[in-house]
């Protein structure tokens, strides 16, 4: 009923056994992740942007960019043209105040203290941004 597997396994079973693919790090699997949300992070800023323009998104984006720039080795992160987001102002600040946690997490676990510091800085400035809105609505 089953046809047998006939080729060769992608895993090694041996543990001496040299491997035909490269191997990362867990930090690198780390920086990968952090610089990932961090580029999300970012991407939702410059959406904020266009939508709510201010001083205080402008200097986030540009440390965004520099830490995602760091990250990637000098890879330059693609970034959002300045138009207006078809999304509510609300569920921008909230989906940037998600990201900015999960890369805070990515950041803690990879112990980035620099990245740690301006996603932490991001939720609570996404967080303020919702509070005055959420708070007269109950």
């Amino acid at each position: 009923m089953y046809e047998p597997i006939r080729t060769k396994s992608v895993h090694s079973t041996m543990a001496d056994a040299p491997s035909d693919f490269p191997h990362r790090s867990r930090e690198e699997e780390l920086d990968i992740q952090l610089a990932g949300h961090l580029a999300a992070l970012l991407a939702v800023t410059d959406e904020l942007r266009a939508v709510a323009p201010s001083a205080d998104l402008d200097a986030a984006a540009e440390r965004l960019a520099e830490q995602v720039t760091r990250l990637r080795g000098g890879g330059v992160p693609a970034r959002a043209s300045l138009t207006a987001a078809t999304s509510s102002l609300d569920a921008l600040h909230r989906r940037a105040h998600a990201v900015a946690g999960r890369a805070l997490l990515v950041a803690a676990s990879r112990a980035d203290t620099a990245a740690a510091i301006l996603s932490a800085e991001r939720m609570d400035s996404h967080a303020a941004a919702l509070e005055p809105r959420e708070l007269a609505a109950h």
